[in-house]
């Protein structure tokens, strides 16, 4: 029995210690669309981390949306006002114009995200409800 646990005694220990690192510390993904081209090319492998602090405007973040892991940008945060044209594009980010079609207020706790391929990505413009709440958030990418 003693030399069955030394023989296997690091290989589990590692295992383990492995597994709880890409569960709880490190991010490991695909993406497999071209939404956020040309920062990250379709088919690329993405690392990143599920512990962070704040969250900034222009961080790309991995969270989860209607039953998938999506990659996206922070483009406003909580508090901020998003002007939008007539065709669904983002024209500023507090910074008042005239010529908004229409005008959105980030809600507390949550994010407006963008893709940075804006004709190829189905992203906060589109979506039923624009926002990611804080808990949806998986991981920031390095």
């Amino acid at each position: 029995m003693k030399k069955f646990i030394q023989k296997w005694a690091a290989p589990v220990l590692c295992g383990l210690f492995i597994f709880c690192l890409f569960k709880f510390i490190l991010f490991f993904g695909y993406v497999p669309s071209a939404s956020m081209e040309p920062t990250i090319k379709a088919g690329s492998f993405i690392t990143g981390y599920r512990v962070f602090g704040g969250i900034n405007r222009s961080d790309v973040l991995v969270f989860r949306h209607s039953n998938y892991m999506i990659v996206k940008r922070v483009a406003a945060v909580e508090g901020d006002l998003i002007y939008i044209d007539c065709t669904g594009t983002v024209i500023s980010v507090n910074e008042e114009l005239q010529d908004a079609a229409r005008i959105l207020e980030v809600p507390d706790g949550c994010y407006f995200m963008l893709g940075d391929n804006i004709n190829e990505s189905f992203d906060s413009r589109k979506w039923d409800d624009p926002y990611i709440r804080r808990d949806q958030i998986i991981a920031k990418l390095w």
